[in-house]
């Protein structure tokens, strides 16, 4: 044999053993006669010998031919066991998925989300990149991301998912030593929880919602998480998302009907990656989840009118 023969001439081989001729073969295959009968002699080249002899009720398979026929069903099969690997490895859930949220969601809020999304899917593995910072998912920074300020790129998947509403909160602890505020003004005698700075989104935050000029923070500091977890320990009144502090039975929510925020928010992937099985299951997760902590939030609060 001067040289290996291409695969698809035992394909071709085996078409017309199990139909009896040329044509035939070329309407099971999708594949010319001509294309057949230039396969049959290409393959009766490289063995050196003949594969069919014609006859009267069409085409004869010699020995030759039945010789090579149990290898040519052999190279069917592996070829279909292939074709169904690789459609099982384009429906398979594995990989890298890198997500991109805030400081608070992503430490109080997604990792209840993801455990299950891990548990059912063992081969998916997750970057979580939490942060307050927005990353780019046009240049890739982040696969797919949670963002409190709706999306306006363009070539982007997005989902809102509802608003999560924000308030004022104190420990118990902190109020029984200072009283409770009952109106914005009260908060003028009380130890605040906020910002350092006063970066582009808290000046919208205010802007928005705006509070007394007079008020002022006795603790500061940038970090969203520091703010939770000084409202926690009993530093102050600070504001906090609303479905976080009802875990905690000793957060307190207070002047809920004078002021209340609620946060936008939605989940946001690259339109390039949404039929990537990984990427589609894990916003798919995302959303779901997040809107479910959402109406969890929601659910027994009046907004102000």
């Amino acid at each position: 044999m001067d040289s290996e023969p291409n695969w698809d001439f035992y394909r071709t081989l085996l078409a017309v053993l199990q139909h009896g001729s040329l044509s035939a073969a070329a309407r099971e295959l999708g594949l010319t006669q001509p294309t057949i009968g230039r396969h049959i002699d290409a393959l009766e080249e490289a063995i050196g010998a003949r594969l069919f002899v014609r006859s009267t009720n069409g085409l004869i398979a010699t020995d030759a031919a039945l010789e090579l026929k149990p290898y040519a069903e052999t190279l069917a099969a592996t070829s279909a066991a292939l074709l169904r690997t690789a459609s099982g490895h384009r429906e398979r859930v594995a990989g890298t998925v890198r997500i991109s949220a805030s400081e608070v969601i992503g430490v109080e809020v997604l990792p209840s989300i993801i455990a299950p999304l891990m548990e059912a899917h063992p081969d998916l593995d997750i970057e979580l990149s939490a942060s307050d910072t927005v990353e780019d998912l046009l240049s890739r920074a982040a696969d797919i991301a949670i963002r409190m300020a709706e999306p306006t790129q363009e070539a982007l998947v997005v989902r809102r998912i509802g608003d999560i509403p924000l308030g004022f909160h104190a420990h118990r602890r902190y109020l029984e030593r200072n009283g409770t505020p009952r109106t914005l003004a009260d908060l003028c005698a009380h130890r605040l929880v906020g910002f350092d700075r006063q970066t582009a989104y808290v000046r919208t935050m205010v802007k928005r919602f705006p509070l007394a000029d007079d008020l002022s923070f006795g603790f500061r500091t940038d970090s969203t998480l520091a703010q939770l977890s000084a409202i926690r320990a009993g530093l102050g009144i600070g504001i906090c998302q609303t479905g976080l502090a009802s875990r905690d039975p000793d957060l307190v929510h207070v002047l809920p009907q004078a002021f209340q925020i609620p946060l936008g928010t939605w989940a946001v992937m690259h339109e390039g990656i949404r039929t990537s099985p990984r990427y589609r299951v894990t916003f798919d997760a995302l959303v779901a989840g997040l809107t479910d902590y959402v109406r969890g939030a929601a659910r027994s609060i009046d907004w102000p009118q």
